[in-house]
């Protein structure tokens, strides 16, 4: 959130962070009864640490508890060699539950970026809770379907985003820093939300079929030794 407001500014980083409910790094001070009834719980530090707290499916305030404290007591950098992770201060955050316009999670935008420019874009439909259900559809910048099998099969077909230019754009400013990095954000009614930045999409063990699609991008990716010496910061 502070990269974004030192990128962005202020002003245009707070029209696109998702609304923060709360912060700690002690599970039991959550102040359940001044949530609302929907919102979502993450831990900072790892993958797919989270939980989505419904209307239609309540969970006991013992439970969340229990289970973010799990999460802070866990160092998630190790099991995968993730070292990036490794320092980071770990913390709960609790956010809005966002819905689309059909009440629904959001089509998740996810924008694989390498020195600033966009290697493709992945499209995520469905929900962690129902595997079988769930889609990955690959595409080109320009909207153009990569017919590529990528860790979940892919969608019949996924509407163009008509703000599609605007988030990549986007993107592109979030992402000039780094050799490589995934930016995933939402559109909903064409209002764009930030929902994170990951380093190791799927800890870099994703089937990929076929297997030459998987060198074809990483060839893409082009590491300079100690870049992030030479190159300016934005606003740092």
């Amino acid at each position: 959130r502070d990269y974004l407001r030192r990128v962005l500014g202020t002003e245009e980083a707070e029209e696109i962070l998702i609304p923060l409910l709360y912060v700690t790094n002690k599970p039991e001070t959550i102040p359940f009864d001044d949530l609302p009834e929907e919102y979502i719980i993450k831990a900072n530090h790892g993958s797919r640490t989270n939980i989505i707290v419904e209307k239609e499916r309540p969970i006991t305030r013992q439970h969340i508890i229990a289970q973010c404290r799990i999460w802070l007591k866990t160092p998630y950098a190790p099991f995968k060699h993730e070292w990036a992770y490794q320092k980071i201060k770990r913390k709960i955050v609790i956010e809005k539950l966002l819905r689309d316009e059909n009440g629904k999670i959001p089509v998740d935008y996810k924008f694989h970026m390498a020195n600033g420019k966009c290697l493709m874009i992945q499209v995520n439909q469905g929900n962690f809770s129902d595997p079988k259900n769930r889609t990955l559809t690959l595409f080109t910048k320009d909207w153009s379907k990569i017919d590529v099998f990528w860790h979940h099969p892919p969608a019949d077909s996924v509407e163009r985003p008509e703000n599609l230019d605007t988030m990549i754009q986007l993107a592109e400013t979030l992402s000039r820093p780094f050799d490589y990095v995934r930016i995933d954000l939402y559109s909903i009614k064409n209002k764009i939300y930030f929902g994170e930045f990951t380093n190791y999409p799927t800890s870099g063990r994703a089937i990929v079929k076929p297997l030459s699609f998987d060198f074809e991008i990483g060839a893409k990716w082009q590491l300079t030794p100690k870049y992030w010496k030479r190159r300016e910061q934005p606003n740092q």
